[in-house]
């Protein structure tokens, strides 16, 4: 089975892509096509465990562009898009990016799988998509209210994936994740972010009142999900996975503190961030009825990934400011 992975020199698509290749996978992938465009998340250091491997293929490109992505897919089993921006505070700064990768690339993806004949499309997204919740979780069916300019360009993706599905047949999932972490993670968002700055000994920032809350969940089980998806999903669905484990904004720092040795001291409050949803959480029992469940406690999971982080120094330190934050 040949497998294309966009967005695979990212933090998650980079765990896909080891996954595929590493014997961690049900997938039967004997070949790999990664196309990533090497902003400034995607890392071929992440791609370096599997960097020899006989199977991978690494193409540096964008997803939106029209020349070279056709090329790639004439002879794909199935497509995974990991390819997007992501950051919330960058799109809030400037959304044109996003809706370049996330709206227009998605659009070129599904084109030339169409054109190709490819037999199965796995988009990646996320719960951002749904807005915010006061209390329950969200199913699939809930309806699309996303806040800030990122959700809003993954919901464009979201409905353009459905969209070639009921008018083309063309055979898709989606998979809406809540928040991950784990090892690789590129270090502005919230856990690698607070977890390197007290590392270098420096103050990290928390928003609001910190009790905006968040679903946890390990990269190695969204790829678990998506792998599920992939194998077992039905054409023209979506699919939520979720880590089931809430925590406030707040809760989450303490955690940070104790297993890196600081207290709140090292905590400055700074203004919330602009429509900032409070509550995400997903109602995951359309995946779980596939096999689906989170095997990494967040504790667990939680503690290796700030051991990651402080023995990966050489990784995470030339993405870092020189300056302390």
């Amino acid at each position: 089975m040949h497998v294309l992975v966009t967005g695979g020199a990212g933090f998650i698509g980079s765990n896909y892509v080891r996954r595929l290749l590493d014997g961690r996978s049900d997938i039967p992938a004997d070949r790999v096509t990664v196309l990533d465009k090497l902003t400034y998340a995607g890392n071929l250091a992440n791609l370096a465990p599997v960097a020899a491997h006989p199977a991978l293929r690494f193409v540096e490109g964008d997803i939106a562009d029209p020349l070279l992505v056709p090329g790639l897919l004439s002879d794909v089993d199935a497509v995974v898009n990991f390819a997007a921006e992501t950051h919330v505070d960058r799109s809030i700064h400037s959304s044109a990016e996003f809706v370049h990768t996330n709206v227009l690339g998605t659009q070129n993806l599904l084109q030339a799988a169409l054109y190709a004949g490819v037999p199965r499309f796995v988009h990646v997204s996320t719960d951002e998509v749904y807005g915010s919740i006061e209390s329950g979780s969200w199913t699939e069916e809930w309806p699309l209210a996303p806040n800030s300019p990122y959700a809003a360009a993954k919901a464009g993706a979201d409905l353009l994936v459905l969209a070639y599905a009921r008018t083309h047949g063309l055979n898709v999932g989606i998979t809406r994740c809540s928040n991950n972490y784990g090892p690789y993670q590129y270090p502005e968002k919230v856990i690698p972010l607070f977890v390197t700055t007290l590392l270098r000994g420096g103050t990290v920032p928390l928003y609001g009142d910190g009790l905006n809350v968040r679903d946890w969940l390990h990269v190695d089980d969204h790829c678990r999900g998506i792998d599920l998806v992939l194998a077992k999903g039905a054409p023209g669905e979506v699919y939520n996975i979720g880590g089931g484990r809430e925590l406030t904004n707040r809760h989450l720092t303490g955690l940070i503190l104790d297993a890196c040795g600081a207290d709140w001291s090292s905590v400055r409050p700074v203004p919330d961030r602009k429509g900032h949803d409070r509550r995400y959480s997903l109602d995951d029992g359309k995946l779980r009825a596939l096999g689906y469940r989170p095997q990494v406690a967040f504790e667990d999971g939680l503690a290796e990934t700030i051991a990651w982080y402080r023995d990966s120094a050489a990784w995470w330190q030339p993405l870092m400011s020189e300056s302390v934050a």
